[in-house]
């Protein structure tokens, strides 16, 4: 067994790193990434850390850290990338010199102990300082001119220390040319920065084949919606401010075991069958359904998408209907039971007799080439996304293998993990190179649910689970919102959209579609299994299309929202009203503090009213008030233009009809 001799100035437990370095920490470009590391030593001289960045090209950032938890020797600090690829990420403890003789002198002096001695070592000190190689110019003549002073016996000794401890003195020795003793560099841990789509999008999810769906009224027989069609309705998802459209399977479907209207196990003649029972003669994963269209109508739909700014996201399902073509083809590929028959999907009790599953230890060196060609068949026409059918049930070290190989060519290429399944495998698909994550959040809905939840994904999981909120699925429709009315759907979006950076919607959202198929957690005559033509001209009286646009337009305008690892939660008296605020500094946010405020009433039936006692200086503002109930900002509110005046104790009511939320914009009284 390996051992390792601690450092000089001893640095454990480093942040943001991922199973000790054995996978990537994320970030994206222009990210605000928070390093935190325990630096301590010996005795009671100071101590200070370093937080370095190390680019690709092997040029490094660094920033001076500060100790956040005094006595238990905590530092952090933020730093950017500025490129996409491999980084590398190390904090550098160090004994800092300065700061233990200001310490010491400043005790001893006032205290008229040993106060020669201390002025002499601090001109021995700033000599030492102001000599350094590569020291600018004029920060050398100031020093020189610090140590001359404090060498000067005709000045007071108290003068001759202010001189030492100036704030602009001491800004230089502590923060733009200390003197770093002993310096102890970390392990430098892998760091991957993706483009920036990868922490910030706004995903809409449509089912090609209804876009341009029609029912004939005398004959009932449905006709297909297509790739062209579908693409007419880019435009206005576009204008709603979605940045990535989302497409479900647009394979062949197969027509064996085929299901019909709300899962039932027979199909009836035009029932169009699952999109997810995937393969029939006339091809499998790397082929386009006929009733959609040809791989020409795709690459058109492509460019339409892209000259609107947005990505395309193809759905991608591991799996077949007993018609792909690779059944026959590859019989080795699936489990045969024991009357030689292939296994279906199964999740006791629910049956998929309509999909063939892939075992991927029978031959899985021919599976994984074969998955790797069809993903590069839809990257070559454009496909930057893919979200991808429950990765869980398939092994991890398949997805570990070509995600890395998707990320060395394609690095551009983003994949969302679909896994609603226990912590451990959601997890540790994220940490082998899924950027993006579907969550809990469906189902988080009390105040300390979220609460709760809001802390443990925007805390220390963000730095490789990152969490896409969704309020619906085409699979879950959760009893919020069946129950809820149309208050719960733009509660659950104003959530959704100013909670995690990552959001989506299904199609449909905006006429609040919640009628469930009885006993399940799911739409009736859900899309899965059938056509689908919606109304859309009857949306805008729900008011979503209009809340959709907003929030989407608030993300954009507010690069505070457009980060993960910035949100605190503030604590309100009422259970049904939630408080949190994202920040990002300055340096940051394109010159200026960026605050944003979301307090919301979770009551989608009635009036709610509570006190929220804001910590100032999460907003960017100090804590040390002379009154709780005095103003200390003005609360600018993004959804209805007003302006407030709000101090660290605010009164706040909400009505769920008619304001459920003040989303806020904190700025200067």
């Amino acid at each position: 067994m390996a051992s390792f001799m601690i450092g000089r100035i001893p640095v454990v437990d480093v942040s943001p790193v991922v199973s000790e370095g054995r996978w990537d920490a994320k970030a994206v470009i222009g990210e605000m990434i928070p390093i935190e590391a325990t630096v301590f030593r010996e005795g009671h001289d100071a101590v200070a850390a370093t937080a370095v960045l190390v680019a690709p090209d092997g040029t490094e950032r660094s920033t001076r850290m500060v100790d956040v938890a005094p006595g238990l020797d905590r530092f952090r600090g933020f730093l950017a990338p500025d490129a996409l690829g491999s980084w590398g990420l190390r904090v550098e403890g160090w004994s800092d010199p300065y700061s233990t003789w200001e310490h010491d002198a400043s005790i001893k002096i006032a205290a008229g102990v040993d106060t020669d001695l201390m002025l002499r070592e601090g001109q021995v000190f700033f000599e030492r300082a102001a000599a350094r190689a590569g020291l600018p110019r004029d920060i050398a003549r100031k020093l020189t001119a610090v140590a001359k002073v404090l060498g000067d016996t005709t000045r007071s000794a108290q003068e001759r220390l202010s001189a030492a401890s100036a704030p602009d003195v001491a800004h230089i020795l502590r923060y733009e040319h200390p003197v770093r003793d002993y310096v102890t560099p970390s392990a430098t841990y892998p760091l991957f920065v993706s483009r920036t789509r990868a922490l910030f999008a706004s995903w809409y999810e449509i089912f090609p084949r209804s876009e341009g769906a029609k029912q004939d009224p005398k004959t009932g027989k449905w006709s297909s919606g297509t790739l062209r069609t579908a693409a007419e309705r880019l435009p206005e998802i576009a204008k709603m401010g979605f940045d990535t459209i989302y497409l479900t399977p647009i394979h062949p479907i197969g027509t064996t075991n085929r299901k019909g209207r709300n899962n039932t196990l027979e199909a009836l003649p035009g029932d169009p069958g699952s999109p997810y029972g995937i393969g029939s003669k006339d091809g499998g994963h790397d082929s386009i359904h006929p009733d959609l269209g040809t791989f020409e109508d795709f690459d058109a739909f492509v460019a339409d998408a892209t000259a609107l700014g947005m990505d395309v996201a193809l759905d991608i399902a591991l799996q077949c209907s007993p018609d792909h073509p690779w059944v026959a083809e590859h019989p080795e590929w699936f489990t045969t039971r024991a009357d030689g028959s292939i296994a279906y999907a199964e999740n006791p009790p629910k049956k998929y007799q309509d999909i063939y599953p892939l075992n991927f230890d029978n031959d899985p060196e021919g599976i994984y080439q074969e998955i790797l060609r069809v993903l590069k068949v839809w990257i070559s026409h454009g496909v930057t996304a893919f979200r991808i059918d429950n990765p869980h049930t398939k092994t991890l070290n398949f997805w570990e293998r070509i995600l890395r190989e998707i990320r060395s060519t394609n690095p551009e290429v983003l994949f969302l993990s679909e896994a609603f399944t226990k912590p451990a495998m959601m997890h540790t698909l994220a940490k082998i190179g899924f950027q993006q994550s579907y969550t809990y959040f469906t189902w988080r809905n009390t105040k300390q649910e979220l609460e709760t939840y809001i802390g443990e994904v925007t805390g220390p999981e963000g730095s490789y689970m990152r969490p896409s909120f969704w309020p619906t699925t085409h699979d879950i429709l959760p009893p919020y919102l069946q129950h809820g009315g149309i208050p719960a759907f733009a509660i659950r979006a104003i959530l959704a959209a100013t909670a995690s950076p990552l959001w989506g919607i299904y199609s449909g959202y905006e006429l609040a579609e919640r009628v469930p198929r009885p006993g399940a957690e799911e739409l009736i005559d859900n899309e899965k299994y059938q056509y689908k033509d919606r109304d859309w001209s009857a949306a805008p009286k729900t008011g979503l299309p209009q809340l959709l646009t907003l929030l989407n337009s608030i993300r954009k305008e507010h690069p505070a929202l457009q980060q993960l690892r910035n949100v605190t939660v503030h604590p309100t008296n009422d259970d049904s009203i939630l408080a949190f605020s994202s920040r990002l500094p300055a340096a940051f946010a394109n010159g200026e503090d960026d605050t944003v405020i979301t307090v919301i009433n979770l009551d989608p039936h009635n009036t709610r009213e509570t006190t929220v006692w804001f910590d100032l200086d999460a907003l960017g503002l100090s804590n040390d008030v002379p009154n709780v109930n005095a103003p200390a900002f003005a609360a600018h509110d993004l959804m209805s233009g007003d302006t407030y005046e709000w101090g660290k104790c605010t009164y706040v009511k909400l009505d769920p009809v008619a304001n459920c939320a003040h989303i806020i914009h904190v700025r200067p009284l």
